[in-house]
């Protein structure tokens, strides 16, 4: 099967869904290592378990050095280093897991701005309804008592993990073009070794003197969730995704990541007893609604 295929096979089907099932959990992962780990600390642990043992058995990928270091701080440090930070400091998995979906209008903006790219007539309707869903979830923090679990430092830092998660998608298309054979797994695991002395310097920086070996008496369940995080959602959910898009046009893949936001609310919810406000239902339903105009409206623009 190749690239041109147009039909998916049950094994390629079973792999979406499973890669969907653990992008959506991941959330709830990320909330259990914080529990006992520092923002920084999760986020040295989750890259030295996506580094070990495969950085012993893979081969640096045959690119510039610099595009491997761009990678490794913009989705490493900047995506998870902040997505942990609104975490800890009030943002619920549930709404996590939506809100960092908007990494595909900063990836349009950043297309436009960086790469020339222009947006076609879904993504600008796209944009529309994903500007009018921040707005609902900015009322929570207009109106007093609204808020739910979440705080607008927890929301700002959302959205500021989805804009490195943008940048980072630049990052690699701008390494794809630079390189004929582009090598994902080895691409994600010599990236994976980038974040690690950030973010343990960041940890001996700001982090409490009193919790910096902390970690050393986590409990059996955050290192279960770190190494989930490290090995299923860094390693194993990329590698997988990717070989879906070598075999399948991007257009039959993409469409099933819509199931991500709604894994991560239902487990949110029923794991962890996340609480969703009208006002946020709202800016739910209207990301969504922006993600399905955004890989849905061309084809039916088209048709038009």
């Amino acid at each position: 099967m190749n690239s041109s295929s147009t039909s998916f096979s049950t094994r390629d089907l079973v792999s979406a869904l499973f890669v969907v099932l653990i992008w959506g959990t991941n959330f709830v992962a990320m909330k259990v290592g914080l529990r006992d780990l520092t923002p920084f600390q999760m986020g040295a642990g989750r890259y030295v378990f996506a580094v070990l043992p495969l950085i012993l058995f893979v081969r640096p990928p045959k690119l510039p050095v610099k595009w491997v270091v761009l990678y490794g701080l913009f989705q490493g440090v900047g995506q998870f280093g902040l997505l942990f930070l609104s975490l800890r400091i009030g943002m619920s998995a549930s709404l996590a897991s939506v809100i960092l979906q908007t990494q595909v209008f900063f990836t349009a903006f950043f297309g436009f701005a960086l790469l020339h790219e222009r947006a076609s007539r879904a993504l600008q309707a796209g944009l529309l309804l994903a500007a009018a869903g921040l707005v609902c979830f900015g009322m929570n923090y207009v109106q007093p008592g609204h808020a739910g679990a979440t705080t607008a430092g927890g929301f700002a830092l959302c959205l500021a993990a989805a804009a490195m998660w943008a940048a980072s998608n630049i990052v690699v298309r701008r390494a794809q073009q630079a390189t004929p054979q582009f090598d994902v797994v080895s691409f994600m695991v010599w990236c994976s070794l980038v974040p690690i002395v950030p973010f343990v310097g960041l940890s001996l920086a700001f982090d409490d003197p009193a919790t910096r070996w902390h970690w050393t008496a986590a409990p059996f369940s955050t290192w279960i969730a770190v190494a989930y995080l490290g090995w299923m959602a860094t390693i194993l959910g990329y590698a997988m995704w990717t070989r879906l898009l070598k075999r399948h046009p991007v257009n039959r893949v993409a469409p099933f990541s819509l199931g991500v936001p709604v894994v991560g609310i239902s487990t949110g919810m029923i794991v962890l007893g996340d609480v969703i406000t009208s006002w946020q239902w709202a800016g739910i339903t209207l990301i969504v609604a922006s993600l399905v105009c955004t890989m849905f409206g061309g084809r039916w623009l088209d048709r038009r």
